[in-house]
């Protein structure tokens, strides 16, 4: 079951509502969709969607990179031999971790397809549900209370609140705007998106204690390479910490694991380059008794599609957050991952589980 071709897409859909952390304001989702065609009629899909403020690539990079530089490495290998395949994937070029990622995908679609499976159920198969948080965006603390309880009413019971991007006592505000009129409904995952400096953090957290907020935990308080910061606002507070964009690789694991500098750990394919190496950072984890969350970028249901079958079939991993594709104003894949409210389900088809993927335009 050799590569024959592999062919890219880009789309674009509009979010219902725009999306505000501390590093960026998105209100398109745009993508690349890349496409492998084997030689026994089996094809596959990914997602790579540009991130330019966290993974540094654009919708141009990302073909370049597939084209140029992946597709040349993996064409005519057969997928079957998958560890090989994914070792040229790694090693072809430095960086490109989401256009790595979409190629990952597809491969991973392909060898499930392959084998007549679901791909959760050829990952592990650990569980066939998962429960996703849904996002606040940063806005003023008013909008972002009817935010929140307009999610509540629609069965959300795990809210992402973002900050990070204004004076910390206007985070607090927020955090307590939301935490004193819903805290016996929701449970609060903060994710501060670097915006914070250790003390700040410090301080913030240990208010938030004080006014026993219901905060489930603090994601990426600090700035990604402070890693020694990172460690001491664990050390500082007692609120479980958890590294996002200072963790990509392995080796990024390895680091804040070896010197215990967070709780938790959020793995994105995107940063991660794919399926396989996300796989080798949740079993690093595990081994030190380190829990995962598997989150995403904004992506469309096709990349959250191959994300949830990651997260679903890995013990260790015990959040998601998943909630893009229900921010954009139409939806262009069918079939995939199915979503009731805050409750994720999987098709019985085999890979991902797609049954039609729709494009509204062609460029290579």
């Amino acid at each position: 079951m050799k590569i024959q071709k592999i062919e890219t897409y880009r789309v674009a859909v509009p979010l219902h509502t725009p999306f505000k952390t501390a590093l960026r304001t998105v209100t398109v989702a745009e993508s690349i969709y890349v496409k492998i065609i084997c030689d026994k009629g089996i094809t596959g899909w990914g997602e790579a969607p540009p991130t330019h403020v966290i993974t540094g690539e654009s919708l141009s990079s990302i073909e370049y990179a597939i084209h140029f530089m992946i597709e040349p490495a993996i064409n005519g290998e057969s997928v079957l031999k998958h560890e090989s395949v994914f070792e040229r994937l790694q090693t072809c070029c430095v960086g490109n971790s989401s256009a790595k990622a979409a190629i990952d995908m597809a491969i991973y679609d392909c060898l499930a397809k392959a084998c007549d499976l679901p791909l959760f159920q050829l990952l592990g198969g650990y569980r066939s549900t998962l429960e996703t948080d849904y996002t606040v965006s940063i806005n003023d603390k008013e909008q972002m209370l009817a935010d929140a309880q307009n999610y509540v009413n629609n069965g959300f019971v795990i809210l992402k609140i973002k900050a990070g991007k204004d004076d910390i006592e206007k985070d607090l505000e927020r955090i307590r705007t939301i935490g004193y009129s819903l805290g016996n409904q929701v449970s609060i995952r903060l994710d501060v998106n670097q915006g914070w400096t250790v003390k700040e953090a410090v301080y913030a957290i240990r208010k938030m204690e004080q006014e026993n907020l219901p905060i489930e935990l603090v994601e990426q308080p600090v700035k990604a390479w402070v890693i020694e910061g990172l460690k001491q606002v664990k050390e500082q507070t007692s609120l479980p910490i958890m590294a996002d964009e200072s963790v990509f690789s392995f080796y990024d694991a390895r680091r804040v694991l070896e010197t215990r500098s967070v709780d938790l750990i959020n793995i994105k394919l995107m940063k991660a380059g794919g399926i396989h190496q996300a796989l080798k950072i949740n079993h690093l984890a595990e081994v030190y008794g380190v829990e995962c969350m598997v989150g995403s970028m904004i992506e469309t249901k096709l990349g959250i599609t191959a994300a949830a079958h990651f997260a679903a079939s890995q013990k260790n991993v015990t959040r998601v957050d998943f909630d893009a594709p229900l921010m954009l104003k139409k939806d262009p894949i069918a079939g995939g991952v199915n979503y009731n409210k805050s409750t994720l389900t999987f098709p019985a088809d085999s890979g991902l589980g797609l049954k039609e993927v729709q494009l509204d335009r062609v460029l290579s």
